[in-house]
């Protein structure tokens, strides 16, 4: 089932998405940099940062609730965009590029203990992420730098180093 950008983004913002284990409901974010922020300030995610504006998706992880973020990096996507043979832009102007991107999100402020010791996390899109270790979906991706804080949840870098995948999850 197709969904909308309009469906996602509403979803998101009534706080229905799938819960789970980590989930966790909206509170004041702590001081300090949102998800946003630090995806932001990072020059490694600036294709991700292009990509949630294109999807209309910052001010998702600009927000109160707490989140944890599968972020790929710049060199992740520079991998998918040569596994597709598309562009940048033709990357941004997908329609399911909403879909792609919520796939990366899951409910609730989830530490790397939390995700590496799970079978599988769900996803603010209503997919699940299977995770064995730092391996995620069987070869799609694997977290290389966990734990990065923000005030309203985690950031766990993806890339596609020592697996078959380009780095980033496709649902």
């Amino acid at each position: 089932m197709k969904r909308t950008r309009r469906g996602v983004l509403r979803s998101i913002g009534a706080g229905t998405a799938v819960g789970g284990v980590g989930t966790v409901s909206a509170a004041p974010p702590r001081d300090g940099e949102t998800i946003a922020d630090i995806a932001s300030n990072d020059g490694r995610f600036t294709i991700l940062v292009a990509a949630l504006d294109e999807a209309d998706l910052v001010e998702t992880l600009d927000g109160n609730r707490q989140l944890t973020v599968f972020a790929p990096t710049d060199a992740a996507f520079d991998n998918l965009l040569s596994d597709l043979g598309i562009s940048k832009e033709e990357l941004l102007n997908r329609d399911d590029l909403d879909e792609i991107l919520t796939y990366h999100v899951a409910p609730g402020r989830r530490d790397a203990e939390s995700i590496t010791t799970s079978d599988e996390v769900p996803t603010l899109n209503g997919a699940k992420v299977y995770v064995d270790g730092t391996v995620l979906n069987g070869d799609q991706a694997k977290i290389f730098e966990t734990n990065i804080e923000a005030s309203n949840g985690y950031i766990h870098a993806i890339n596609g180093d020592n697996v078959d995948g380009a780095g980033v999850l496709l649902p």
